[in-house]
């Protein structure tokens, strides 16, 4: 498993009963997580003095029990590098998936250790989390999502971290249409990221679900990137879609064509009470 283990600013705390107790920075925040099937050992006073709680509703969705009165929004740091604006939001995310700090990482020293210029293209890029490290890192970054709201969150975050007259070019559109566009413009990558949904309906009534369009996505991507791409990174959080099956995917359609090798697996985080790892999601990475 890659698991961000070199946060200072967030802490998983405890988890248990289908639930997990964080802290960010200093606001301590109490949300559900289907991961978490395993029972509670002991709801300690940390557990009841959360400084708000997410309830889910039995209809769908669900609302923040705030326990303390909790600022609009506030920030928090990664490695004393990158910033970020962290706010409770009504689908219980708060705007930041800590675990991710593994590829960060990762991808910050491909970028410095390549010895060239790099340009990088991060689609479905949310607030930015990828954005930022590459451009941290020295990279030139095109920051797709079709949400006008967290691009805006994300440019607010590259300021934020001092990084506001790095060369980050914020794209508010549909993802597969824009990569469509990039392929007849001529247009070319050094590195590609993208965290594609399980599932999706375009503004025409287009349809994308994970397990069918993924191999030819990442095949028309293929075809925007440089003759000498650096890596090609895929995050995923669909149920039923393992690590395997994204190294399958990558060993097909770039290894084949551009050698390099391959790592997948788990990402999580470490959880402070129990010592135990909490599974977040999946990563396949293709390097060269």
């Amino acid at each position: 498993m890659f698991y961000a283990k070199d946060w200072v600013d967030y802490e998983l705390l405890d988890t248990g009963g289908g639930e997990k107790l964080e802290r960010w920075g200093t606001i301590v925040l109490r949300r559900p997580d289907p991961q978490i099937i395993w029972p509670l050992q002991k709801e300690t006073p940390a557990w009841r003095q959360a400084d708000a709680h997410y309830h889910r509703s039995s209809s769908g969705g669900g609302q923040w029990e705030q326990h303390a009165e909790l600022p609009e929004r506030w920030t928090i740091n990664y490695d004393q590098k990158l910033s970020f604006y962290i706010k409770p939001t009504s689908f219980k995310h708060t705007g930041l998936f800590p675990e991710q700090a593994v590829n960060w990482k990762w991808m910050m020293d491909k970028i410095q250790g390549a010895g060239r210029p790099i340009k990088v293209l991060n689609l479905f890029a949310y607030t930015g989390g990828a954005s930022l490290a590459c451009a941290y890192a020295g990279a030139e970054v095109c920051h797709v999502d079709a949400s006008k709201g967290v691009v805006q969150w994300a440019k607010e975050n590259l300021h934020l971290s001092g990084l506001g007259s790095r060369p980050v070019r914020f794209i508010t559109d549909d993802v597969f249409k824009f990569v469509q566009r990039e392929q007849r413009r001529g247009s070319k990558y050094d590195a590609i990221i993208m965290d594609p949904p399980s599932y999706g309906r375009g503004p025409n009534g287009e349809t994308w679900k994970l397990e069918d369009d993924l191999f030819p996505f990442i095949e028309t991507c293929q075809s925007i990137l440089t003759d000498n791409p650096l890596f090609l990174l895929i995050n995923s959080y669909t149920t039923g879609i393992s690590a395997t099956v994204l190294q399958n995917i990558l060993s097909m359609a770039m290894k084949a064509k551009h050698g390099g090798t391959i790592s997948s697996g788990e990402i999580g985080l470490p959880i402070t009470h129990s010592g135990l790892m909490l599974p977040c999601g999946i990563l396949g990475r293709w390097e060269a």
